[in-house]
């Protein structure tokens, strides 16, 4: 019981903080034009925050047909409503039973998205999670890599066929995900063979304990997740063939659910995040450029001008990933999922 009320007070708090009015995206959104007509997307993790704000665009400007990738809940309900409730005329909008702690639960909301649609112009792997307890997935993996990692990797390979039969019918297709400032926080932590090994090994639950400092293990588990979503961007980019690109986001600092969560699970100061961040709408634009732009190319990386804030930019990534390092990570992909991806 007194979960729940720290839950419920975690909440009001977060709702009750002013929030800053959107200042990129209003411009943004109006400048799109024919980007989205007629194509089929996927995203995940959008009951809320930047997900719901990429998936109510594309059904607005749009889109033939928007999958909604939750878990369900009243809140997937909700956005379900939300999308639709903004979708032009024509646009259908499907919620998939989509839990990103369960390998399953991917498969299967792949089988539906594949029966619903032969062709995928774009999906988005959006969801994620913030910062919290060392703890197993039912898989046995941890609760972060497994949600922010291991199951897009799952979701991109088990979707793969869609997206490619839509590169064909219309000479391109995208994978896109979405990543945060903190793929570089805390510094000097790579993501060589030994730390994929570790990190996307079924160790959930022996990765460093609890400790909620800022910088501490459950950061240090974050920073990996968020790590890992450049390093697949990267290799998938390697890998892909014309027509068919992978892309990478930031949001920079925006006020959304993850600081909710995070706050909730034990991680004192998360929610400090809220205080000065942008709004959902801004943070979404960086996503939004790379599921739409017309001149983007395959393994750029974008995120806020000002890294926190601000429109969206490319940004050249510094020496993230040696190409030892996206190899090591889709290795160790492959034995979590139990299948070869074979590119």
């Amino acid at each position: 019981m007194r979960r729940i009320l720290a839950v419920s007070s975690l909440v009001r708090f977060a709702s009750s903080l002013t929030m800053p009015s959107s200042v990129v995206y209003p411009g943004f959104e109006s400048a799109l034009t024919t980007e989205a007509k007629a194509k089929t997307f996927a995203v995940t993790g959008c009951t809320s925050g930047t997900g719901l704000v990429a998936a109510k665009c594309f059904a607005k400007k749009g889109a033939s047909h928007v999958f909604l990738l939750n878990r369900p809940s009243p809140r997937a309900e909700s956005a379900l409503t939300d999308v639709k409730a903004v979708a032009a005329e024509g646009c259908i909008v499907t919620h998939v039973d989509y839990d990103a702690m369960s390998f399953a639960s991917v498969r299967a909301a792949a089988k539906t998205v594949l029966a619903a649609t032969p062709e995928l112009d774009v999906l988005a792997n959006n969801a994620g999670v913030m910062a919290l307890q060392d703890k197993a997935t039912t898989d046995g993996y941890d609760l972060q890599m497994q949600t922010n990692h291991l199951s897009h990797f799952l979701l991109a390979k088990e979707l793969y066929p869609a997206v490619k039969a839509a590169a064909a019918a219309r000479g391109e297709a995208r994978i896109v995900h979405h990543s945060s400032i903190s793929r570089n926080w805390p510094a000097d932590l790579p993501l060589t063979a030994d730390i994929a090994a570790q990190y996307l090994g079924k160790n959930g639950g022996n990765l460093g304990g609890d400790d909620p400092a800022m910088g501490g293990p459950r950061w240090v588990r974050y920073h990996y997740s968020k790590l890992a979503n450049v390093c697949f961007s990267l290799a998938l980019a390697d890998k892909l063939p014309a027509g068919i690109k992978a892309l990478c986001a930031a949001p920079g600092v925006a006020a959304t659910n993850l600081q909710v969560t995070s706050e909730a699970s034990g991680q004192t100061g998360a929610m400090n995040f809220q205080k000065d961040a942008q709004t959902p709408e801004d943070g979404a634009v960086p996503l939004l450029t790379c599921c739409l732009a017309a001149d983007v190319q395959s393994g750029e990386f974008y995120e806020p001008e000002h890294t926190t804030r601000g429109p969206a930019k490319l940004t050249q990534l510094e020496p993230i990933s040696l190409e030892a390092d996206r190899d090591a990570l889709w290795s160790a992909s492959e034995a979590a999922i139990g299948e070869k991806w074979g590119l």
